[in-house]
């Protein structure tokens, strides 16, 4: 921050013009962003005050520090601003919502030329196999509507559709995204909206074009009760935890690596007013993490074990989220062919989903002590890199023979449950990871897989077709202890965790939904099915079957 200051306040910043006007608009905002008082610069950012070299070390300051496009959430519809040339809106919901949406609700979000009738001719000519749009007047505004039906893919919601229809009726500029929905289906529809704008890109020329605001406008159709500010910042914090997460997970390992995904935990920690606990490199030898030493210790950044505590006061129970953050899998000397590597640097995605997630439900209010754990190494291959055959002793005292090096997210997270229930004394305790590649087909437990002659057990499944996810979380289970008294949850999430090549910022919103409990916020607790029906046990016992017919 000094270094801006210092540059804009220099007396010799007085030679080329400034390209232009747009240029300029876009500095007024950067200082708006990054809470700046932009007054201060007012003289400045006239034309011919600021060098273009300047200009530009203030776009990668901001670029480095702010997340664009950025999202803006509101919880009642406002006028179309007329001062503006073009305010493409996107208006989106089921069909039966739209169709009973009353035109004199929307009105003020659509062109003056769009009149009743031609709402109600566009809304009726959809026909969504399995999405369908409209265009309203030259696409300056759209309508389209989810599908029909929700499947074992589709939720009530629709998130997955949602997310489709928003990237493509996306312009790339200012834009209002408004979704018609009911009030149990906000958090994921505002969480879906979220995941359609990715904000990593190296894109030489798109530090620009990624300047630009969304604006979320909710209209619900079983409430008249405006959302509260609390419950808008809530989305806002679920929505920049998603967003986090996925910028974690695009970016490449010579960015991401284990020290660059310190500072992102950092910078949460900051944020949260809390201290990180942060043991690397031989540190993690000498106090016995060898799952976590064992698989990094070969490359140029040290392996690290990262914990963020929030610890309110009045809290009774010790809650931890364990994440794998393999920042890129190599598959060491068991080493991963020229076609199955590329993308390895999504195999962080269970830690960076695990601080968004943290980032998220604390800013929201958790009333428990909460842990986010974060194993982090990168599995390279050199001088020092674990051998097939080589023994590890994980930091639960059991020792491992490794017979797959590629099998090493398993290592790092049973150090992690592990330091959780001995050190944290957590009693629940959810593990996520982008585990096994075999998550989205396999099921049994088969424990024989791992027998060892020569250590308490091998890494890897002798047999590779015979249910590899299960095996993977069994072996978890096994450092964290078959008698272990509390509740564990281990979630692969491989499949999910990005859709085509970009990331999902998957596992942000299922943690703080898992947790909504506990959440002090009203928004995010509504999000707890047993608070809302502690009573009706018959309906709890039927509601997987609802959905799934809904």
């Amino acid at each position: 921050m000094s270094y801006l200051h210092c540059e804009l306040e220099h007396d010799e910043c007085h030679l080329p013009t400034v390209p232009n006007m747009i240029f300029q608009s876009k500095i007024h905002i950067f200082f708006e962003a990054i809470n700046l008082e932009s007054r201060k610069f007012c003289g400045l950012l006239k034309v011919g005050q600021l060098s273009h070299e300047v200009l530009q070390q203030i776009v990668l300051f901001v670029m480095e520090n702010v997340r664009y496009p950025n999202i803006v959430i509101k919880g009642t519809l406002t006028p179309v601003d007329i001062s503006k040339p073009r305010n493409h809106v996107l208006i989106i919901g089921q069909l039966h919502d739209l169709i009973e949406l009353a035109y004199d609700k929307i009105s003020c979000k659509l062109p003056s030329k769009v009149g009743e009738e031609d709402w109600t001719w566009a809304v009726n000519s959809l026909s969504p196999s399995p999405t369908d749009s409209c265009s309203l007047y030259q696409n300056v505004a759209t309508v389209a509507a989810l599908p029909l039906k929700s499947s074992r893919h589709n939720t009530p919601s629709r998130a997955h559709s949602l997310t489709k229809l928003v990237r493509t009726h996306t312009v790339g500029e200012d834009e209002c995204i408004v979704i018609v929905c009911e009030q149990a289906n906000l958090f994921a529809s505002v969480c879906a909206i979220a995941r359609a704008y990715p904000s990593y890109s190296k894109k030489t020329s798109s530090s620009l074009s990624l300047i630009y605001t969304v604006t979320i406008e909710i209209l619900l159709t079983d409430s008249t009760v405006a959302l509260s500010r609390d419950e808008i910042k809530a989305l806002t914090e679920t929505c920049e935890g998603v967003r986090l997460a996925a910028h974690i997970v695009d970016a490449p390992a010579n960015e991401m690596h284990t020290d660059g995904f310190i500072e992102e935990v950092k910078k949460v920690a900051e944020k949260l007013g809390l201290i990180p606990t942060i043991i690397r490199g031989n540190e993690l030898a000498q106090k016995g993490f060898g799952g976590i030493y064992g698989v990094g210790k070969a490359a140029l950044n040290p392996p690290a074990l990262v914990v963020l505590s929030h610890k309110p006061q009045g809290a009774t129970e010790n809650i931890a989220w364990v994440g794998k953050g393999i920042v890129f899998d190599t598959g060491g000397l068991s080493m991963k062919t020229k076609t199955t590597m590329p993308g390895m640097k999504r195999d962080c995605g269970g830690a960076a989903a695990i601080l968004g997630g943290f980032y998220a439900a604390v800013s929201a209010g958790f009333s428990q002590n909460l842990h986010a754990v974060f194993c982090l190494a990168e599995n390279a291959v050199g001088p020092n890199a674990t051998k097939p055959d080589d023994i590890h002793t994980l930091y639960s005292g059991r020792t491992v023979e490794i017979n797959n090096t590629d099998a090493e997210g398993r290592l790092v997270l049973s150090d992690g449950v592990v330091y959780a229930a001995k050190d944290l004394h957590c009693s629940t305790i959810v593990d996520m990871a982008t585990l096994t590649g075999a998550q989205g087909i396999s099921t049994e437990l088969h424990f024989s897989e791992f027998a060892s002659s020569v250590a308490d057990m091998k890494n890897s499944v002798a047999d590779r077709s015979n249910a590899t996810s299960s095996c993977a979380g069994l072996f978890i289970g096994a450092h964290l202890g078959f008698d272990f008294p509390g509740s564990w949850v281990h979630v692969d999430m491989a499949s999910p965790v990005h859709s085509g090549e970009r990331a999902t910022g998957y596992g942000v919103a299922l943690l703080v939904a898992m947790f909504a409990r506990m959440s002090e916020n009203s928004l995010i607790h509504s999000l707890c099915y047993f608070s809302k029906n502690e009573s009706n046990s018959h309906d709890r016992n039927n509601s997987s079957k609802k959905i799934r017919l809904s």
